[in-house]
């Protein structure tokens, strides 16, 4: 094999192991002309995967690690089968790198470089007094661990580090005994959307800093006990009893977030009543506010020596990363233009087109076809629905800065459960506009303001399959895009006028929280957000207190908007139809009425910044 393929003789190893992977899946006389394979698992290999060695092949690069205009692939030379997973085993000759990520500690302890790895974690973990080792207690059980290996690659293509973290298997805690309450909250996108508005609007330096091991820092109040990792000595019968928390703990990210909490509020900050994960504190100097999501957080305000100190100060409490200047925050992508902020998520569209082959796919003008009812029944069901659910995740997170696509998400995410052909035409059409609608971006305009306001509509009787009506709304701080909702809604609705009061409360509620949220950082409201709506018999509804036919079945959580109308919170503007910008949000339209309304969303092409 090597004197066929010109291969020197440092691959040697890797011919053996081939050629071992070949004997094991051709057919044998000595196996009664079964292959070994077949043998063993009762089918025959799909051998369509089988490969030359030695053959050149093309690599496909990650998007990380290739620009736009860059190639795709990388040349290298196939050099075997992977050994714990699915994949090839392929050489770069002008990088001289045979990437290789162990799947077990036997795997990785083998190798030089990942026992240095496994040594360096092991050393951390002793510093911070993670755990001690106690004999198991005969009433108790011990859970397990593992360890997770990755090689982290730099932009050029180049190893950063080799990176190995030992991992809880929390699969097996057991309720009530090894943890109880698991749930920890983060940043509310409308939250980070509202601070960046604000920010710019007054000029404030936006920094991003990342807190290293995050979960490490964790002191947990379950008594925990893990079965010692390998590589850990100890003596026979003790275990690992845990006094910090580790990754893959179910309690893991409350833990984690308790302790920032007590760090955080040390240091004089006050958390958000209406966004746990926001963090305020008021100087002589101005104001600081935080924003955590999990491990990483938004730094911005005017206390600008404040803020310096703060970073001192965190760095002192955890291993911290200044990230600086906010460019790349949860796939979230920053930037600044004369015009103001633009956010947007075209990288994770770009990987999404990849994922599925539509990078260079002919681009559409809407999410979904004019007039495009879907039901359960439409369609062949699929007979592999993951990609799908996959992508509609995905599509769901992409709904962060796409507020154009929400409306169409919102109807195929009501599909998960059992999706058909047509569903999936459907998706395929979303990721079709978007392919031609990348770098869409949200803007925050420097000529905004800070008030509030918000446009609220309702599709009354829409699904084809339940009747039930859809609630669109959204909200602008000035002229930035703040927040934006379509959801079907939880009851049948017997009218129109029904239908659009109960768009009208979620919105007033949404409306209440932000208006909240402002104040808390430190942006008064003295005058009512004007709610616009386009159905004068809801409007009435809202200003008529009086008990009678057409109202006395609403619930009575309905009339939330009346009763904040009553008190100054809201107005109630009438609006035509034809400008009524919600309407976005609850059924599809037209490509001349779609532009028109999209136009209307503060949004725009960094192309065109």
């Amino acid at each position: 094999m090597l004197l066929s393929a010109l291969a020197p003789s440092e691959f040697w190893g890797e011919a053996v192991k081939t050629a071992v992977h070949v004997i094991n899946i051709i057919p044998s006389s000595v196996t009664s002309g079964l292959s070994p394979f077949e043998r063993m698992y009762g089918h025959p290999l799909d051998y369509s995967s089988l490969r030359v060695f030695g053959s050149t092949c093309f690599a496909l690069l990650p998007h990380v690690e290739r620009s736009k205009l860059s190639p795709r692939s990388a040349v290298c030379v196939f050099l075997g089968y992977g050994d714990g997973q699915k994949g090839y085993r392929c050489y770069n000759p002008s990088t001289r790198k045979l990437l290789y990520e162990p799947s077990s500690y036997q795997e990785a302890d083998l190798d030089p470089l990942w026992q240095q790895t496994m040594d360096d974690e092991l050393s951390a973990l002793h510093q911070t007094g993670t755990w001690t080792m106690v004999s198991l207690p005969p009433d108790k059980h011990a859970i397990g661990s593992r360890w997770v290996f990755k090689i982290k690659i730099k932009s050029d293509g180049s190893i950063e580090r080799y990176k190995a973290r030992l991992v809880a298997k929390g699969y097996a805690q057991q309720y009530g005994m090894d943890y109880e309450e698991t749930f920890a909250p983060v940043a509310k996108m409308t939250t980070i959307r509202t601070l960046i508005a604000i920010a710019f609007f007054r000029q404030w330096h936006i920094s991003q800093m990342d807190v290293k091991n995050a979960f490490l820092n964790g002191d947990l109040h379950e008594v925990i006990y893990m079965v010692p990792p390998p590589g850990v000595s100890h003596n026979p019968g003790e275990v690992c009893k845990l006094q910090k928390s580790l990754y893959e703990l179910k309690q893991a990210p409350r833990a984690w977030f308790e302790k920032f909490s007590i760090v955080i509020t040390s240091l004089g900050f006050s958390s958000c009543p209406h966004d746990s994960a926001l963090f305020v504190r008021n100087t002589p100097h101005g104001c600081i506010i935080i924003s955590l999501y999990v491990n990483d957080m938004i730094i911005t305000g005017d206390d600008v020596d404040g803020i310096t100190m703060l970073k001192t100060q965190l760095a002192e409490q955890f291993e911290m990363k200044d990230l600086g200047t906010l460019r790349y925050f949860l796939g979230i992508e920053v930037a600044s233009s004369p015009r103001g902020y633009l956010i947007s998520q075209s990288k994770y569209i770009a990987d999404i087109l990849d994922r599925v082959s539509l990078s260079n796919t002919k681009a559409v003008d809407s999410p979904l076809e004019t007039n495009a009812r879907y039901t359960s029944s439409d369609g062949v069901p699929l007979s592999e629905p993951t990609l799908y659910r996959t992508l509609v995740g995905s599509l769901v997170y992409l709904t962060i800065t796409r507020s154009d696509i929400a409306y169409a998400v919102h109807i195929v995410s009501q599909f998960v459960s059992s999706p058909t052909t047509v569903h999936w035409a459907a998706v395929l059409r979303i990721l079709r506009y978007l392919r031609g609608t990348q770098f869409q971006s949200l803007i925050f305009s420097s000529t905004s303001s800070l008030t509030w306001s918000a446009y609220s509509d309702a599709d009354w009787a829409g699904d084809p399959t339940d009747r039930k009506s859809t609630t669109g709304f959204c909200i602008f701080l000035g002229d930035s895009l703040i927040s934006w909702k379509s959801k079907k809604q939880d009851v049948i609705s017997r009218s129109s006028t029904e239908a659009e009061y109960r768009a009208m409360a979620t919105t007033t509620a949404e409306i209440v929280r932000l208006r909240w949220l402002l104040a808390s950082l430190g942006v008064d409201q003295p005058e009512p957000t004007p709610m616009y709506h386009d159905n004068k018999s809801a409007i009435q509804i809202a200003h008529n207190s009086v008990f009678h036919e057409r109202t006395k079945y609403i619930e009575i959580d309905c009339h939330f908007t009346r009763h904040h109308f009553q008190h100054g919170t809201i107005t109630l503007p009438f609006i035509s139809s034809s400008v009524q910008i919600a309407d976005l949000f609850t059924k599809t339209h037209s490509t001349q009425r779609f532009r028109f309304l999209t136009n209307k969303l503060s949004m725009l092409s960094i192309n065109a910044s």
